[in-house]
């Protein structure tokens, strides 16, 4: 058996392999919440952050030692015949027919009756990636029912949209982490006056 630095080459594909499968791409997770939390919320015109002159951005605090280091890792990919697409973050698709169903219909509740719930300070995003009615004082009486309703059927989609992604992209046993990813985007989405769960309490953005 062919040896690379005293290590079997069977060793390392072995490894490799087993690393690529079981990771979770965090990067494109957020890039993929993002996206389909727009489109259900609306997007909101963020200000840009102007680069200083002279400011190369992150490529520009690589040095030779990291360029070095980074060279090495693609040659341990071509040595061990993992191709640039297997070596590359798997992506994570929300462009399934039954995921585009689901956010088409969050889109027009949230415009037709869960908005208002969160401008009026009544709704809240929860921390595990759903909305609750956390002030229903909030709300005139009879909006409440309308908008009690639009919460249930919308906590059901969430649900079931987590799933889904996790599904479509082949590993449903990232479920936990799709929620959570989502989650977050939710909050970090949120306009301002709006309320969200953190540390067990309430917190107006």
């Amino acid at each position: 058996m062919r040896r690379w630095m005293g290590v079997p080459v069977a060793a390392v594909l072995v490894t490799a392999c087993v690393t690529i499968n079981v990771y979770f791409p965090a990067a494109e997770a957020r890039e993929a919440a993002r996206q389909f939390v727009d489109k259900v919320i609306g997007e909101e015109p963020q200000p840009s952050t102007p680069v200083e002159e002279g400011d190369g951005g992150p490529s520009a605090m690589l040095d030779s030692a990291s360029l070095r280091q980074l060279a090495s890792r693609v040659d341990l990919y071509a040595l061990v015949g993992i191709g640039s697409a297997h070596a590359q973050s798997p992506d994570i698709t929300i462009k399934t027919p039954a995921i585009q169903a689901i956010q088409a219909r969050m889109a027009a509740r949230f415009d037709s009756a869960l908005r208002a719930g969160f401008d009026a300070g009544a709704l809240g995003f929860a921390s595990d990636g759903t909305i609750v009615v956390r002030d229903a004082s909030k709300l005139e009486l009879r909006d409440r029912v309308k908008i009690q309703q639009a919460v249930a059927e919308d906590n059901r989609d969430r649900n079931a949209v987590y799933r889904e992604v996790a599904v479509a992209n082949g590993h449903p046993e990232w479920e936990s982490q799709i929620r959570q990813v989502f989650a977050k985007q939710w909050i970090a989405s949120a306009r301002s006056g709006w309320w969200y769960q953190s540390g067990g309490g309430w917190k107006q953005k």
